[in-house]
């Protein structure tokens, strides 16, 4: 994971409140729109749909944003694999670096899905590309 990760106060508040409500451990938390996204430890995902109590449906009216909960992984590939999901993806994500040392991954998304991976006027990938530098070192994501 990347060090020096900047969080602004209110995406302090956002994690301490999901934190509380759910006992799950969040690495990071990026508002981005109308959305908020969380980033929650590997395995912490089940914590925070396994709660009786706690639904995200409730959380993001309470914040009054749309939610997204991506799990991290050490393994960039998986990562933006999380970030994409709910979108199909027709084989793994593969990781490139060019010669003048850039990263790049090539996401090959199920044609159903690629409006989905893509977002409306691209924030979706936007924001899985946002992901994956800040806690990967990706420059780029491509969608195919």
């Amino acid at each position: 994971m990347s060090e020096g990760i900047k969080l602004t106060d209110k995406e302090m508040r956002y994690i301490s409140l999901l934190e509380a409500a759910t006992g799950a451990n969040i690495i990071d938390c990026v508002e981005h729109g109308d959305m908020v996204v969380f980033v929650v430890g590997e395995g912490e995902l089940q914590k925070i749909f396994s709660s009786r109590e706690f639904k995200i449906q409730d959380f993001a009216r309470l914040i009054k944003k749309r939610v997204k909960i991506v799990e991290y992984s050490r393994d960039p590939a998986k990562f933006i694999e999380n970030a994409l999901q709910p979108a199909r993806l027709l084989e793994p994500v593969r990781m490139a670096e060019r010669p003048d040392g850039r990263k790049i991954a090539v996401a090959s998304v199920d044609p159903r899905y690629k409006a989905m991976a893509i977002g409306r006027a691209g924030r979706m990938i936007e924001l899985v590309r946002l992901l994956a530098k800040r806690h990967h070192d990706v420059d780029h994501v491509i969608i195919r």
